[in-house]
């Protein structure tokens, strides 16, 4: 895949003025709150094999 998915939003602050961060494709940099996050494509459709549930009343 040679195209990036580009994001719309900063998802720490919101912000939308973002710009690419790394020449491999992925990283993002928002100017408005310097922090830096990479995107990445998992797949689509749904899950080939069932996710176990949380068990119940929890872990201690």
């Amino acid at each position: 895949m040679t195209e990036r998915a580009v994001p719309f939003y900063c998802p720490y602050c919101g912000d939308e003025d973002l710009e690419p961060y790394e020449s491999d494709g992925g990283g993002w940099h928002c100017r408005a709150c310097t922090r830096a996050f990479r995107l990445r494509f998992i797949g689509t459709g749904a899950l080939s094999t069932a996710v176990p549930a949380a068990p119940k009343g929890g872990a201690r």
